[in-house]
């Protein structure tokens, strides 16, 4: 069924352009054993046309007229206290209407990185957690007992947690992302709202049958080009899904939105779920109205 072009759409995963995209990946440097002299970064040998975005003097602002010329009406950005992040954070704070902050949460860290949490909570006003778990040094499978204080308290602070889950497609391991493991977390914190992010391929199969067993479990499209959408995923929505899945992107990083909303009108989403999917869902599962 064709996309509506009205929606309003929210987009869960953005950032603003930076001068040197590498700098993006400078935390994996530690963990990579070899770096390709051909990509500019370790992620790009997935991605074609990869976006080269001069954001100029006004960086925000020419993303806001991207998205505006796009039809989205917020974004998902990073934000921190680290001084690289002062711009996404300056952008959420002065246009709250338009961006979506989130924190990156550090299990390894233990009650210092819960407690990082908490202030970024309460001082920049974020709307979920975010984890990488092969992005850690020491990497921390998503069923870590390390990670379980950080999900008690998305529950207390009632917003969701993001986590990167299925092969990590920069050249590091990737067990500790495995999707099964999302089950015994859904198991011991049935009330934590759990978003898995990047694909969960080559398990999507098995994301969709977990979608359908935990009612707090979700699952957003970042970094994935929507014509390659696993076909588990589009079926799930298609049918007793539409509640679960939600979009998000993957600008600048390895997507640009041309290429992004070229592909979307393609995707065989039925009409029903083409408004939850870009935008209804988030709006209830990250509390966007409060």
């Amino acid at each position: 069924m064709a996309m509506p072009t009205d929606i309003g759409i929210i987009d869960l995963m953005l950032d603003i352009p930076s001068a040197d995209q590498s700098d993006w990946y400078e935390f994996l440097k530690p963990q990579l054993r070899e770096e390709s002299k051909d990509h500019e970064f370790p992620a790009q040998y997935m991605f074609r046309d990869v976006p080269h975005v001069d954001g100029g003097p006004d960086p925000v602002g020419a993303v806001l007229k991207l998205m505006d010329h796009h039809g989205i009406e917020r974004a998902m950005l990073g934000v921190g206290f680290e001084a690289e992040r002062t711009t996404k954070l300056s952008a959420v704070q002065q246009h709250p209407d338009r961006f979506i902050g989130s924190f990156n949460v550090d299990p390894n860290k233990g009650m210092e990185g819960v407690r990082d949490l908490v202030k970024a909570y309460e001082t920049l006003g974020i709307k979920s957690a975010i984890a990488f778990p092969a992005g850690y040094l020491p990497q921390v499978p998503i069923n870590d007992k390390k990670f379980f204080p950080l999900y008690a308290k998305c529950i207390e602070l009632d917003i969701p947690i993001c986590v990167t889950t299925g092969i990590c497609v920069p050249r590091v391991p990737s067990a500790c992302q495995d999707t099964m493991l999302i089950d015994e977390v859904c198991w011991f914190f049935p009330e934590l709202k759990f978003v898995m992010r990047h694909g969960a391929e080559p398990w999507a199969d098995l994301a969709a049958k977990l979608l359908l067993k935990w009612p707090n479990l979700y699952y957003s499209t970042s970094a994935f080009a929507p014509r390659y959408y696993p076909q588990a995923i589009v079926d799930f929505a298609n049918t007793r899904g539409a509640d679960k899945v939600m979009y998000a992107g993957y600008f600048p990083m390895g997507l640009s939105l041309e290429r992004i909303f070229a592909d979307l009108p393609g995707v065989p989403f039925k009409a029903e779920v083409w408004p939850k999917f870009l935008r209804e869902n988030a709006m209830r599962v990250f509390k966007l109205d409060a």
